[in-house]
């Protein structure tokens, strides 16, 4: 594992302070708090939820560490007793956190959940609208029509070893601050149906996140007016959502990532490809995931130092003192560095 990277100056980022409503992790559960009792599959969920919900709901994380690996985690029995209490859950979903359809299922919970995955215009199956914003990304944008709809289910599951991945999908969609607006503004219909005196509060909170989702967007914009076409190499694919709204090129092959995140050896022909191309000198940014690794990523990253590549790591958790907002703009502004060098 490598070390995560150390905190970097953020670029005109609003940051709000949260006061009230907490964000815990597994087993330790909100009960007696007087919010809405909120279970979120990762803290970055459980942040957004925060951020949207503000003093008018408690809310859980079921894994905040960046120690646990999602991919891996076993749900407990006081995660299944927190998940029964829950009036509101967010989950990733695509199989990634398929730890909490098994809690939702083992808990009778009857609780609106929100899975992010059906937010992103990537998504098999789901057809994603925009209501009256412009964003600037390379997803397939419908026409909006005033609301968001979600038709259809997605089909084509491929089951590997840690979680289920649907076929051709990247289920990392909180690299997105797109499909994050969208859960957001999701995250706010539920609670607005399940406490309608707040209503105002909670569109006030919404409000304010989708200005700081825009000021995540201007930076991306303005890497992609200076660096559209620049090729990166990924680890794994968790921040290609983040690349391409940069306009940046993966050129990783397939094979290589797939098999890092699923903790499967890389094959040898997959792993002398990724060296060629890190040793021609054409990749400006690799990034690594700071949570997982192996033989195989040694060998690219250093590959890359040898080549004067830029080497990015990321993660999949929210940092311990970060917000969604300010992590995902320490790692746009570290993009943005490495792509100057």
């Amino acid at each position: 594992m490598h070390k995560p990277l150390a905190s970097l100056a953020l670029a005109s980022v609003a940051v709000l302070a949260l006061a009230g409503c907490s964000t815990t992790s597994g087993s330790a559960a909100t009960e007696g708090g007087d919010g809405l009792s909120v279970v979120a599959s990762t803290n970055v969920y459980g942040d957004i939820a925060s951020r949207i919900g503000g003093d008018h709901v408690d809310v859980t994380s079921i894994i905040s560490s960046l120690s646990q690996d999602p991919h891996e985690y076993e749900a407990s029995a006081s995660d299944q007793l927190t998940v029964k209490k829950a009036k509101l859950i967010v989950e990733n979903g695509g199989g990634y956190d398929s730890y909490m359809e098994s809690l939702r299922d083992a808990s009778g919970s009857d609780a609106a959940v929100v899975t992010a995955v059906e937010y992103s215009h990537d998504y098999p199956g789901t057809k994603v609208e925009d209501d009256g914003h412009e964003h600037d990304h390379d997803h397939d944008d419908s026409e909006a029509d005033g609301s968001d709809t979600h038709e259809g289910e997605a089909d084509g599951s491929d089951t590997h070893e840690g979680h289920d991945h649907i076929e051709g999908f990247n289920e990392h969609v909180w690299y997105d601050p797109h499909t994050i607006e969208h859960v957001a503004e999701a995250i706010a219909e539920q609670l607005i149906d399940l406490d309608s005196a707040n209503k105002a509060d909670y569109e006030q909170n919404l409000a304010d996140f989708q200005k700081d989702i825009a000021g995540l967007e201007d930076s991306l914009a303005t890497i992609k007016s200076a660096h559209e076409g620049d090729k990166v190499f990924v680890t794994e694919p968790v921040p290609v959502y983040l690349a391409e709204s940069a306009g940046l090129v993966n050129v990783t092959p397939e094979a290589f990532s797939e098999a890092v995140e699923e903790g499967q050896d890389v094959p040898p022909a997959t792993l002398l490809d990724a060296l060629d191309l890190i040793k021609a000198g054409d990749v400006k940014v690799l990034f690594a995931n700071a949570q997982t690794g192996g033989a195989e990523t040694t060998q690219v990253i250093d590959a890359a130092k040898d080549a004067g590549t830029a080497v990015q790591e990321v993660t999949e958790l929210v940092p311990d003192g970060k917000t969604y907002i300010t992590w995902m703009q320490d790692n746009i502004t570290t993009l943005a560095g490495n792509l100057d060098k």
